[in-house]
């Protein structure tokens, strides 16, 4: 495999070393490097404190996802987090009591792949925000610039027992942005409905799409080799911006540390250690300076220019941005695994991946989760190779399977679509549980959102997200009597009046 070379450049970041012992004053390790642009501080997940009662849902059939389902459970939550799961839990004082006898209960449904509130309804092009195609990279973009909390679809998600979903932008580019991870909290913008703690994701584009749009314009990408070469020029570019950042940090330091030392010299005998410590902030030598008296070092070095696009390709190197990538074929999604070794970063997710199941060892081994459907398949020719039991036998190798929708229609009947894929594995002869169907649309997704110590299964300490069924989810009849988000109900079936509605569709007058 041809490895990319980059500048060697880190070799020479440093200031001047070696030599005459430092003054203290002047020790490098005591003056801190100035932050780098793609590192931003975040308030942690576990700042976030949600006011909500103690319930306890009793009596019914708990689905916890993580391997228990228990007969006549409850579910206790309180202050928007799950304090217990079992039989025969006590109820504290001042609890509210949902019976639930002959219900059953899961946690909250995950959708790693939407474009609800950047492609809401109704569909017009006024609202088809989900696709920046004036450039086949645009990683510079972010879904959550584009969406709109009063998407009509948002409530019907909530009917269906979604609590959170992943919006991504569309898949006309080679690298399409950002995606954020949303938290179905009715709420006045992006931000607020914000997943706590919850890290970006970057589109990728695989195959027909990207080759196609730009094609058309005749304009690269127009072939799939088209599409590598411009993957391999992004993070190129993005690997040599983030050595010129460090280099510029490094050469910084060196200037501060001469800086230091400058004005240590200017005024010594004029101010004592204490006030030299608080002027430099660094400690100082009280003593006489018997070197030479350094020269003023100038100006500090200016920083290189800022570039978002390339500090989100830096977050993908770094991990911290995890990588969802739109890719169909096989032969394909081991390129794209191969790319990331190459420029150091690992692809968290394919997305559609209808033959993934032609390669289910090596996303086992490599621990890539794959985002697919239960049987869309046939509507191109990437699309073609498809078999019902895609899912199954990602689950028979071991590997990370996750129900996807790619549609606000898809995504309300979430339940029915795994209990598709599970029977069609069951009818191959696979040994699916109904754990593991569980599993791909909960816990599987979490972990594909890097939100899984925080949600995706019923447990002590997780986030309050719990759906009640009227019956068994596998069944076409079941309905979700209720929705809770953060320990706070979110949907009740039998209270229609409560349920929410954009103020959209409260303008035009639409019955819920």
């Amino acid at each position: 495999m041809r490895r990319i070379l980059l500048l060697a450049l880190c070799a020479a970041c440093g200031g001047p070393r070696g030599g005459a012992e430092e003054p203290e004053a002047t020790r490098e390790e005591e003056i801190p490097l100035p932050p780098l642009p793609w590192v931003t501080p975040t308030s942690p997940a576990a700042d976030h404190v949600v006011e909500s009662p103690s319930v306890m849902l009793r009596g019914a059939t708990v689905m916890t996802a993580s391997g228990d389902i228990l007969e006549n459970g409850s579910v206790l939550f309180e202050d928007g987090r799950i304090v217990a799961v079992g039989q025969g839990i006590p109820v504290p004082e001042g609890c509210e009591v949902v019976d639930a006898s002959g219900r059953w209960i899961t946690p909250g449904l995950i959708d790693t792949h939407s474009h609800v509130g950047v492609y809401p309804s109704p569909g017009a092009a006024a609202h088809a925000d989900g696709n920046e195609a004036t450039s086949p990279t645009t990683p510079q973009v972010d879904a959550s610039d584009s969406f709109w909390p009063q998407d009509p679809a948002i409530p019907r998600l909530l009917a269906a027992g979604v609590t959170t979903i992943q919006v991504l932008p569309g898949s006309a580019n080679l690298i399409g942005g950002r995606g954020f991870t949303v938290h179905l909290v009715p709420q006045r913008s992006a931000e607020e409905m914000h997943f706590p703690g919850a890290p970006d994701g970057m589109k990728m584009a695989c195959g027909e799409n990207p080759k196609r749009v730009y094609g058309e314009r005749h304009s690269a990408p127009s072939t799939r080799m088209g599409n590598v070469a411009g993957y391999r020029a992004a993070f190129q570019g993005a690997a040599e911006y983030r050595i010129a950042w460090r280099t510029w940090q490094e050469q910084w330091r060196g200037w501060r540390r001469k800086r230091i030392a400058f004005e240590r010299a200017r005024d010594a005998g004029t101010a004592d250690a204490g006030e030299q410590e608080s002027r430099y902030g660094v400690a100082v030598d009280a003593g006489p300076t018997k070197a030479p008296a350094p020269e003023d070092p100038g100006p500090e070095p200016p920083p290189p220019g800022r570039d978002f696009g390339k500090d989100a390709l830096v977050g993908v190197m770094e991990g911290t941005v995890l990588v969802q990538n739109h890719c169909y074929r096989a032969d394909e999604m081991l390129r794209m695994i191969e790319l990331g070794r190459e420029f150091g970063f690992r692809i968290r997710s394919f997305h559609h991946a209808v033959e993934a199941y032609k390669i289910r060892d090596v996303l086992a081994r490599e621990e890539v989760a794959v985002s697919t459907w239960s049987d869309w398949w046939g509507f191109k020719l990437e699309a073609y190779d498809s078999v019902l039991e895609n899912l199954a036998l990602l689950a028979e190798a071991g590997a990370r399977g996750v129900l996807h929708s790619d549609s606000p229609m898809y995504v309300q009947r979430f339940n029915q679509e795994a209990a598709k894929a599970m029977f069609d594995g069951r009818a191959a002869g696979i040994d699916i549980p109904e754990n593991t169907a569980l599993r791909w649309i909960t816990a599987n997704p979490a972990w594909v959102l890097g939100i899984h110590e925080r949600t995706g299964t019923l447990e002590p300490g997780k986030v309050a997200d719990v759906v009640v069924w009227s019956g068994s989810p596998w069944s076409v009849y079941t309905r979700v009597d209720q929705t809770w988000i953060d320990g706070r109900l979110a949907y009740d079936r039998a209270h229609p009046e409560r349920t929410p509605r954009t103020d959209f569709e409260v303008g035009l007058g639409v019955d819920p």
